[in-house]
């Protein structure tokens, strides 16, 4: 018998169907709380400046908050808000694969 599972992909989306915080938003929430920098960032996830600031951004946008604070002389971190969205995020992610497994285990029981 072959032994097969599943994975799952969770986002935080509008009312229009945009993303404000999925796997993505997270990994570079989490990058900048280590790197204190955009920019580096952005290389470690080999994405454009442009592209990890505009994500970020929409995100604010939607969320009508701050989640990152950027200041030349300190850096970038998070704020209390990112910080939270991030901690919210990742619970949501943990709680959702431990139900999504649930769910398989008992739909796939007999091919286990």
């Amino acid at each position: 018998m072959v032994s097969f599972g599943i994975h799952s992909k969770h986002w935080v989306v509008d009312e229009d169907d945009n993303i404000i915080m999925g796997e993505g938003r997270m990994e570079i929430l989490e990058d900048i709380e280590k790197t204190g920098s955009i920019n580096q960032t952005a290389k470690n996830m080999k994405m454009s400046y442009k592209g990890v600031w505009g994500r970020i951004k929409a995100t604010e946008k939607a969320m009508k908050l701050k989640i990152v604070d950027t200041d030349r002389k300190m850096g970038s971190r998070l704020t209390e808000e990112g910080k939270d969205l991030l901690a919210k995020y990742t619970l949501l992610k943990k709680e959702c694969l431990e139900a999504d497994d649930k769910v398989f285990r008992s739909i796939f029981k007999h091919t286990e």
